[in-house]
């Protein structure tokens, strides 16, 4: 199963991810896609995001999470490595002076 998360994308990006998945709520997408067509529609996304567009992908992987994300653009969340596990970190903002 494959699901992403796309904010502030424009509207051929969502479109296009309709032909392939299911959007059960705005910007929300599942659906059980083949590695090639999950790559495809990455690199799609990939291409487009503007500056305050940020993308989540998260996809079966053959590893001890059983899952593997990928995010892009503008977020208030990183993903880091620890040892082969993914873990998810909040972004600190410094304090504007």
């Amino acid at each position: 199963m494959t699901v992403i998360v796309l904010t502030n994308v424009k509207p051929s990006v969502r479109g296009e991810l309709t032909r392939w998945m299911v959007e059960p709520k705005p910007g929300v997408f599942i659906g059980r896609v083949s590695a090639m067509v999950r790559d495809r529609l990455w690199m799609r996304i990939r291409r487009s995001t503007g500056a305050d567009a940020s993308a989540i992908l998260l996809y079966a992987h053959d590893n001890e999470q059983g899952y593997q994300i990928d995010l892009i653009g503008r977020g208030t969340r990183v993903v880091r490595d620890f040892d082969g596990l993914s873990l998810v970190a909040r972004v600190r903002e410094e304090p504007e002076i």
